[in-house]
């Protein structure tokens, strides 16, 4: 018996879709991991310069076996809503494809159900934001199974800022001042020795 060709291609979209991990939503996902960081509330961090500890575990109030398709940890620095307002690129979406919450990477682990802590030197180019830390857990296709964040469910508790890098420094300062400085000497010399050349010529 003949299979339709519109049956394989619909077939073979299918099977493309759940390849990719195509309709994952972040509402499915169980919160397995307890995720906690090092920033106290409100706490404001120096791109470039501070750093951020985060440790990770498995919820142990979940049964046994829960863990058994975990493969691999991805934690991640995530916006909160308070810096995702009015900001389209890091709009939150519940369909894991299309979220953009959680944009910079801190660690890629193997999984472990415990004894995991990692610190991380905040990358000179994070933005200045109100961030969370969220631990994504993947299976052996690379899909996401299972997360963990170090806030409530409205994102609202143990949140922390980043002052991002400026692109000013002490020495660029400094420099300049100097150079204005000299400057303005430079130009008072230059009419000292005008006038001083005016006089001459009119004492000839």
């Amino acid at each position: 018996m003949e299979v339709p060709a519109g049956f394989l291609l619909v077939s073979l979209l299918l099977f493309s879709f759940a390849a990719t991990g195509y309709g994952i939503t972040f509402s499915s996902l169980p919160r397995s991991l307890v995720v906690t960081t090092s920033p106290t509330q409100g706490q404001v961090l120096k791109a470039g310069e501070e750093q951020i500890t985060v440790t990770w575990a498995l919820n142990q109030t979940f049964p046994a076996g829960t863990d058994s398709a975990y493969r691999t940890v991805k934690v991640k620095l995530c916006y909160a809503p308070i810096s995702q307002k009015d900001r389209s690129w890091r709009k939150t979406e519940d369909e894991m494809k299309k979220d953009k919450t959680c944009q910079h990477k801190i660690v890629s682990r193997p999984y472990s159900a415990s004894n995991n802590s990692f610190s991380w030197t905040i990358m000179r180019d994070i933005p200045s934001a109100t961030y969370f830390v969220r631990a994504y857990v993947f299976n052996a296709e690379d899909h996401e199974v299972a997360f963990g964040q170090n806030t409530n469910a409205e994102r609202a508790t143990n949140l922390f800022e980043v002052q991002a890098i400026t692109g000013r420094h002490a020495s660029l300062d400094i420099a300049s001042v100097c150079f204005s400085a000299f400057s303005i000497v430079a130009l008072a010399g230059f009419f000292y020795m005008e006038k001083s050349k005016g006089k001459a010529s009119q004492q000839k």
